[in-house]
């Protein structure tokens, strides 16, 4: 019989891209998932997975095996599942600078976390209404960008704040920044005109998008610059200091989460795990 337990590791490991996170996804220690993962490897009689101390690539067969994988613990969770109980709900309401491209990532790691038959609610917003929905009781868990104090929730990771515009991009000559960004009430967007007014560069509203993903497709499509995370740069570099901007300070990505049920607390330890920096 396959080890399930190791079945939903490999999952983990694959969906977070690092032994590590799935470790605290499963309130667990990297070398216990290390061993589970050599003990399916050696049962199925195939390599699943290549691994170095900073990178995780699936093989071939660890191509072949994961829709396999996904499937069996799907079924898997039906079958405990007998129709006779309400579903569990988890709500998370996050920033989009906050959460960034790693939001995929955070759902299917809450979902592996939870019963089957859950109900996962997510709201996206500005950090200032996020916490506000989580304050007001109507989130389990919140991410959110903090800049300079508070004290509250859990700090997963230091988030740079740069200048991103498409490669090759220059401003007109003595003309105003072109400035993107998410419009009135986005948290980064009031630091980044503070800087600017600061430092004395004149600037205009030129593109505001309803999502970072609009946002990143208006920097590739040249409508200007805007200020983002690491997080949501999808590697677009920071381009501040050649184009003669200046420097934005980091922010904290934060976590704020209450749990109601153990469901609950595993599924907030693998929201954290997901959304947490790089790890081996």
């Amino acid at each position: 019989m396959i080890d399930l337990e190791s079945v939903r590791l490999f999952i983990l490991s694959v969906e977070l891209g690092s032994l590590t996170k799935a470790a605290d996804a499963a309130g667990t220690v990297q070398p216990v998932v290390s061993q589970k993962l050599k003990a399916l490897e050696q049962r199925i009689g195939r390599r699943l997975i290549d691994r170095t101390p900073r990178h995780l690539r699936l093989t071939e067969d660890g191509q072949v095996f994961l829709p396999k994988a996904r499937e069996l613990l799907a079924k898997h969770e039906d079958a405990l599942i007998f129709g006779d109980e309400p579903p569990l709900h988890f709500s998370l309401a996050a920033s989009d600078h906050a959460i960034g491209g790693r939001l995929s990532a955070a759902i299917r790691a809450i979902r592996m976390a939870l019963p089957a038959n859950a109900v996962i609610e997510v709201s996206i917003g500005f950090s200032l209404n996020v916490k506000d929905i989580f304050a007001s009781g109507r989130a389990d868990a919140a991410i959110i960008r903090r800049n300079g104090g508070g004290s509250d929730g859990e700090i997963l990771r230091t988030d740079s704040l740069g200048w991103r515009a498409a490669p090759g991009w220059r401003p007109r000559s003595n003309s105003a920044i072109p400035l993107m960004s998410l419009g009135s009430g986005c948290g980064v967007r009031e630091i980044a005109v503070t800087e600017l007014r600061r430092a004395g560069v004149d600037w205009r509203d030129a593109f505001t998008a309803g999502s970072c993903a609009a946002l990143h497709d208006g920097i590739l499509a040249d409508a200007g610059v805007a200020p983002m995370g690491d997080i949501c740069a999808r590697g677009l570099p920071d381009r501040g200091a050649e184009l003669g901007l200046p420097p934005l300070p980091s922010s904290d990505i934060v976590l704020l989460s209450r749990a109601r049920t153990p469901a609950h607390a595993s599924a907030i330890r693998a929201l954290a795990a997901a959304v947490s920096g790089t790890g081996g």
